[in-house]
């Protein structure tokens, strides 16, 4: 969503934005571009090799583009050691990368045989592997709904327990025809695989996904500059009502009874929602990129500082 990405973000001249989930770094050079010739792009990834990847796309920007490794959710850390002190914008693509998808070793995916891993850095946390082994039948279970919403997530979880114990799940086909072997099959063709949900739900866990988009739009939100615009990408429920719900609290103004004739909690809206609803790709991006079927966009505006404001 390149074109609604810079629609909404509305990039200007000599402004300094960050890029929370670097990746490749597409959406990054269309930002340098649009603020050319002085403009700052901060780009974070905690993937090394996206990193890497991206420096020599971005490397015609010189020291216009600042890379550096890390989740946004700390993105206040980054931008105070690099002397940062406020943004023009924020964009965060949320969940896993056409990148990290198209490497098998990385695990992400279902379709190809790979190491169990799904984790986006990969040489900090647990490993997918390790919880499938390790969680008790419970803990998988609520992982699975929680995290994938997944309607078979008892079921999955007691045969990976039944499983494990005669031989190690340890590779993503493995798991895959396992989940596709335990999971109920509909009449007719089946609109998305049975496994999408349980690697999702994996890969949210691993990497503490949901954790780290409310940390980030709290921290963005702080560290925008009044009419600086935040804008996110996701992928799936979970991510999209977050963001969602998050815009709502931070676009509220007074909360007091209805029966008050004077606002007595002086609650001030720190943002404007600029979205009125989500945004959705386009049919011709949806057909050269199907994943892009279900990104949400949403975007907001910074109004003034965060005092007296429930978050």
């Amino acid at each position: 969503m390149a074109e609604e990405v810079i629609r909404y973000l509305e990039p200007r001249r000599g402004g300094i934005y960050l890029d929370g989930t670097l990746g490749g770094g597409g959406h990054a050079r269309l930002i340098l571009e649009s603020t050319s010739p002085g403009g700052i792009l901060v780009g974070l990834d905690h993937d090394a090799e996206a990193l890497q990847a991206a420096g020599s796309n971005l490397a015609e920007f010189g020291d216009r583009a600042v890379l550096r490794q890390g989740n946004f959710s700390g993105l206040e850390s980054h931008l105070d050691a690099l002397g940062i002190a406020m943004l023009d914008g924020v964009v965060l693509d949320l969940g896993v990368s056409s990148y990290q998808l198209g490497s098998p070793i990385r695990g992400f995916s279902f379709r190809e045989e790979g190491p169990l891993d799904m984790r986006m850095n990969p040489s900090a946390g647990i490993s997918a592997a390790e919880v499938i082994a390790n969680a008790e039948a419970d803990q998988l279970q609520r992982i699975f709904r929680e995290y994938g919403e997944e309607r078979w997530a008892g079921r999955i979880a007691r045969e990976i327990v039944a499983v494990r114990q005669r031989q190690p799940i340890e590779t993503t086909l493995h798991l895959a025809e396992l989940v596709s072997r335990v999971v109920p099959r509909g009449k007719g063709p089946q609109r998305i695989h049975p496994a999408t949900r349980v690697f999702q739900a994996l890969r949210i866990y691993v990497n503490g996904e949901l954790d780290s988009l409310r940390a980030g739009i709290d921290a963005a939100t702080r560290k925008l500059k009044v009419g600086g615009r935040l804008v996110v990408i996701s992928f799936h429920s979970l991510e999209d009502r977050i963001v969602k719900q998050t815009f709502r609290i931070l676009s509220t103004g007074c909360v007091c009874p209805p029966r008050l004739a004077i606002c007595a909690c002086g609650q001030k809206p720190v943002a404007r929602v600029v979205t009125r609803k989500g945004v959705r790709a386009s049919d011709a991006e949806i057909e050269n990129n199907p994943r892009a079927r279900s990104a949400v966009l949403r975007a907001m505006e910074k109004l003034a500082a965060e005092e007296n404001h429930d978050g």
